[in-house]
């Protein structure tokens, strides 16, 4: 038996239709399915310690070899819900933002729109656990996933991070794809669009098997998080791309 390749998705709520399949034993003698959070996966798809990953779109330079394997993201083309600049003043008061240490691509965008969008120039401060109670006065914090949707409640400033692309180019955006470090046959792609796709039409299941307070999940399956990854956002990604290697905006990961 061949041995089986190493796929690593994120933990959040944002995830759970694309690895619905997988978690339902579809392609359980091809795959060992691995859960993080985002930068986690990209360390390890880095690191080649894993085959294939969720991972922020941010990292794709940073890999020797890529390969975009599946026709599913985690995108939005407009508000997100869950990648937002938190404050408890306006942003051209902001004086200091709070990076969320669980995402490269979402530290990297708001990078972008700091600087082209808002056109302003906070101190950026590399966050670490539980920095989201730092979030006070004129210290903003960006924050990702489930804890975003929790902090939607607290915060009298929410700052979408994929409305504001929206606004500035026009496009959709895409914070994650699954993305491969080594060539995959077109049998094992065809195969993984088809795990995908399963939980796409299981959004009333998975919503009732995970139940929240934080925030309507059928708005947020249905109006916000946008799973497919067609040509235009491709393009987004590629602008988004475009932008960080002109401007120099990636740090090393």
């Amino acid at each position: 038996m061949a041995q089986k390749l190493k796929v690593a998705a994120v933990s959040y709520l944002n995830t759970k239709p694309l690895i619905y399949g997988f978690e339902q034993g579809m392609m359980k003698d091809e795959l060992e399915l691995l859960i993080e959070y985002p930068a986690k996966i990209a360390t390890l798809l880095i690191e080649d310690k894993i085959d294939i990953g969720l991972v922020p779109v941010a990292i794709i330079p940073f890999l020797k070899e890529h390969h975009i394997i599946s026709d599913y993201c985690i995108g939005c083309d407009g508000e997100v819900a869950s990648v937002c600049l938190f404050s408890d003043v306006p942003i051209e008061e902001i004086e200091t933002i709070l990076l969320d240490y669980q995402s490269r691509t979402s530290v990297e965008l708001l990078k972008v729109l700091l600087n082209e969008h808002w056109k302003i120039s906070p101190n950026l401060i590399a966050a670490t656990e539980n920095y989201e109670q730092q979030i006070s006065g004129s210290t903003a914090g960006l924050v990702i996933g489930d804890r975003a949707l929790a902090k939607r409640s607290q915060s009298k400033y929410i700052y979408d991070l994929g409305m504001a692309w929206k606004e500035m180019t026009g496009f959709p955006f895409v914070f994650a794809a699954w993305v491969s470090n080594k060539k995959v046959t077109d049998t094992f792609i065809k195969a993984f669009n088809a795990a995908n796709n399963l939980g796409l039409g299981k959004l009333d299941l998975i919503i009732q098997n995970h139940t929240t307070a934080l925030y309507n999940l059928h708005k947020y399956y249905t109006e916000n998080i946008n799973f497919t990854l067609d040509e235009t956002k491709k393009k987004a990604m590629n602008l988004f791309l475009t932008k960080l290697k002109n401007k120099q905006v990636v740090t090393t990961l």
